[in-house]
């Protein structure tokens, strides 16, 4: 297998016209665990059309569904899948995505990094409202593709980034996630083998399947919902964090979230005592 970043040329492709109905917004949420633990409480709103005096809300996150880039990364050669796993991902927004909708996306390969064990691929995408051009949100995606390092590319940016501060969280919000939790997410898209076939996950070199990172993503933006914005997705401006360590259905998650001026910065721990998600920063909108 081998990489071959000449053939990364940063272009964006032509915009691909993406739709979404109420339904698919709320298997999202159901997918991200909302109002597993509280059926009747404040999340209700993103599972349900029918909420008294309040029209359906959409989590911030659902943004990583329909605005993924249209990027294939078999344009860099010959690929094993198995080795594919979500790095990490960086969300802007600039108006909350309605219930149901039509978008354009365009997206880029932008980068193709040496990591020595592996390779980082980026990609960036832009998500526009079909009707009015507005733009919705930007998205860049990191995937690692483990074992195709050691190609002479450049190593791309390094180092440490929104590391926690030297004091205790500000506030903890644990979640629950599902025995079951990858089943649900994958109705919203994602069949990777990887997160229900036992006998894939175990030739990629895990015990069992593995969570979606973007579950994880999307269980930890709920937390910051909770934590910062009163569950109003309009006051999540942005959102960022590298999956660091895989996350197994039934785990529970707990989110640390240190404030500061502009929102917080985070890090998500599995029940397992790992580092799930670090490096996470997201900014919120003043009330």
């Amino acid at each position: 297998m081998g990489i071959d970043p000449s053939k990364v040329t940063g272009a964006w492709s032509e915009p691909v016209e993406r739709t979404w109905s109420a339904t698919d917004a709320i298997l999202y949420a159901l997918g991200v665990g909302a109002a597993a633990e509280d059926p009747l409480g404040p999340e209700l709103a993103f599972v349900s059309e029918l909420t008294t005096g309040r029209p359906q809300r959409v989590l911030p996150t659902f943004a990583t569904i329909v605005g993924r880039p249209p990027v294939r990364v078999s344009d860099l050669g010959e690929v094993d899948h198995r080795m594919l796993v979500d790095g990490g991902r960086r969300v802007r927004w600039y108006r909350p995505l309605p219930p149901e909708g039509r978008a354009l996306v365009r997206g880029r390969l932008a980068g193709v990094y040496d990591k020595g064990s592996g390779a980082l691929l980026v990609s960036q995408a832009e998500l526009r409202d079909a009707e009015d051009g507005e733009l919705l949100c930007t998205l860049e995606a990191q995937a690692f593709l483990r074992g195709a390092g050691g190609f002479g590319g450049d190593r791309g940016p390094s180092g440490p980034r929104h590391q926690p501060p030297e004091r205790p969280p500000d506030e903890v919000v644990t979640l629950r996630t599902r025995p079951d939790q990858a089943l649900l997410y994958r109705l919203s898209g994602d069949r990777n083998p990887l997160h229900a076939d036992p006998a894939f996950a175990e030739a990629a070199g895990f015990p069992r399947p593995i969570l979606h990172g973007l579950c994880t993503f999307g269980f930890t933006g709920r937390a910051l919902l909770q934590a910062l914005c009163d569950h109003d997705p309009a006051r999540l401006v942005a959102m960022e964090g590298r999956f660091s360590k895989p996350v197994y259905p039934g785990e529970s998650l707990a989110v640390s979230i240190w404030r500061d001026e502009q929102g917080a910065i985070f890090q998500t721990t599995a029940s397992s005592g790992q580092v799930v998600v670090d490096q996470g920063r997201c900014e919120v909108a003043a009330l």
